[in-house]
């Protein structure tokens, strides 16, 4: 096997949870090209299901489930419609988020327990119920999205449930990659900075002296340059990577 083979995920299945916008879709689609048959997750059915036609149109390999991450019988279905649908699962990509953007004193109970149901439990209910499928199989890969606000506070914006959230994913995936390496099961985690989505208001003239003019390549990143990361990841071209947090970031968290 040569080195780019290593990157091909022919023959292998992979879930993108929040996999129907935004960074979900560039790393479905990432995976796809790559060769993966993919399951996309999310809970707006109309979107999930252009996103996944959209794909296959291309020729690529993907289907849509509904589900809410949050709820553990949704986590279980998920498995279970994807093994019904392309026979294995290799792969779980726990991308599914929220942000809420308020000082620490203004941060609501219920703001601070959404974030946290979505961003780490979430992850957590996903990582048990796949990690405990691929300890089974001896095989199998999960890669968490973390953020570069897990290693930093963001300015000006302060948003503290956020980065504990993201702070607490880098130290799960570090802690199952420990107790799951015997069994075969790598777990990453991947750390974007500032990225162009819909959601992420990256070139808005306010926001340029901290976010852009801090980062030593003084720009914004793109989903199609960190999707790639992803396969990465995924892949057997990162087979002695294992509780790693892969930085994408411009260089900002360097300074």
């Amino acid at each position: 096997m040569n080195a780019m083979d290593r990157f091909s995920l022919d023959g292998r299945v992979a879930v993108v949870t929040g996999g129907t916008r935004g960074l979900g879709e560039g790393f479905a689609t990432a995976l796809a090209d790559a060769g993966a048959s993919v399951m996309l997750v999310g809970r707006d059915a109309e979107r999930g299901r252009l996103v996944a036609d959209g794909m296959t149109a291309r020729g690529l390999a993907a289907d849509f489930t509904r589900a809410d991450v949050t709820v553990p019988d949704d986590v279980t279905r998920t498995l279970t419609s994807t093994l019904e649908r392309f026979g294995r699962v290799d792969v779980l990509i726990n991308n599914a988020g929220a942000c809420v953007h308020a000082p620490a004193l203004e941060v609501t109970d219920e703001d601070w327990r959404h974030v946290m149901d979505v961003n780490l439990d979430a992850v957590w209910q996903c990582a048990r119920t796949y990690g405990r499928h691929f300890v089974g199989q001896r095989s199998g890969v999960i890669v968490n999205i973390g953020s570069m606000s897990g290693l930093v506070v963001n300015r000006p914006q302060w948003q503290p449930a956020y980065n504990a959230s993201k702070a607490a994913v880098h130290h799960l995936t570090r802690s199952l990659a420990a107790e799951w390496g015997p069994s075969g099961v790598r777990v990453n985690a991947l750390a974007p900075g500032y990225i162009k989505t819909d959601m992420s208001p990256v070139d808005e003239p306010r926001f340029r002296r901290y976010w852009i003019d801090d980062a030593p390549m003084q720009r914004y990143g793109s989903v199609e340059e960190l999707a790639p990361a992803i396969v990465f990841l995924a892949s057997d071209a990162s087979s002695f990577v294992t509780g790693s947090v892969l930085v994408a970031d411009g260089g900002y968290t360097a300074f």
